[in-house]
């Protein structure tokens, strides 16, 4: 009987990551099919497998421009989503007074708003922005970061807040002590106790800069300022799909951060654990 009982949620388990795994699966073997053989069996496997929609994706999607884009905007974004978050979560925890306290409420309570309701509000503040400052922010890649490291704050500084709370004071005292200023103590005593926060972070952002679409999709319009999800999203047409070539720049989209994650996965339970549930 025991073994019954653990059979049957195994079995479940197994079932739903079957069903989870399916889309990819489809997404992968038919990226290597021509188009009769899609639409004889979606779900066999190719009786042929051929690279010519791959080299013709890469070509049509412009992929070194792409990637170089996106690389650019998820590693700038990235490192002064790290370097503000953390300080602006350190100053938050040790300081404790309402103002704090008012700005780490604001900071949270951006996590809970859906950027669908206010996208169109936002193109508008960010195309009067650029024109009363003379500086282009909208088609920009400079202003598509400056808009990131505004979304990404408040998950940033929630996650940071909550390991630095766990950390005891008596070790910056310490350091004060010694002889180290503020900037000191906190890049050689705090922020490298941060690092399981930190990956978390990173990887988070990681996987949601990468592979947005939406946001970059609103904001950048010229050519030579695609990012990848937006180049694989041409092949999706209004009238037509080029469905080999879609499928195949869907595959090239999701390998660079699949490997990201499966390389730093082990830090996410850790960083979270220790963040946000200490918070």
């Amino acid at each position: 009987m025991k073994t019954v009982k653990k059979i049957i949620p195994n079995a479940l388990l197994m079932l739903f990551c079957l069903l989870y795994l399916l889309p990819f699966y489809m997404i992968l073997t038919n990226s290597f099919k021509n188009r009769a053989e899609m639409y004889e069996d979606m779900m066999a496997l190719p009786k042929n497998f051929s690279l010519q929609y791959y080299e013709s994706a890469l070509s049509k999607m412009n992929f070194v421009t792409s990637i170089i884009n996106s690389l650019v905007i998820t590693l700038i974004s990235i490192a002064i989503l790290v370097i503000l978050c953390s300080m602006t979560a350190w100053v938050v925890a040790r300081v404790k007074n309402k103002m704090s306290v008012f700005i780490f409420g604001i900071l949270v309570a951006t996590m809970l708003i859906p950027f669908q309701t206010i996208m169109m509000p936002l193109m508008i503040e960010m195309s009067w922005l650029g024109e009363t400052l003379g500086i282009q922010i909208t088609d920009s890649i400079p202003g598509l970061i400056f808009m990131y490291i505004g979304f990404g704050a408040g998950m940033g500084v929630f996650l940071y807040n909550g390991f630095i709370s766990s950390i005891p004071i008596s070790l910056e005292e310490a350091a004060t002590i010694d002889g180290c200023n503020t900037w000191k103590t906190f890049w050689k005593i705090v922020f490298p106790m941060l690092k399981p926060t930190t990956m978390t972070v990173i990887i988070l952002d990681v996987i949601w800069i990468w592979n947005d679409y939406l946001l970059p999709s609103l904001t950048l319009k010229s050519k030579a300022n695609r990012t990848i999800p937006i180049s694989a999203a041409k092949f999706f047409g209004q009238y037509t799909i080029s469905w080999n070539e879609a499928m195949a720049a869907l595959v090239i989209t999701i390998i660079p951060v699949a490997i990201f994650y499966l390389c730093c996965q082990k830090y996410i339970i850790k960083g979270v654990a220790a963040g946000a549930v200490k918070g």
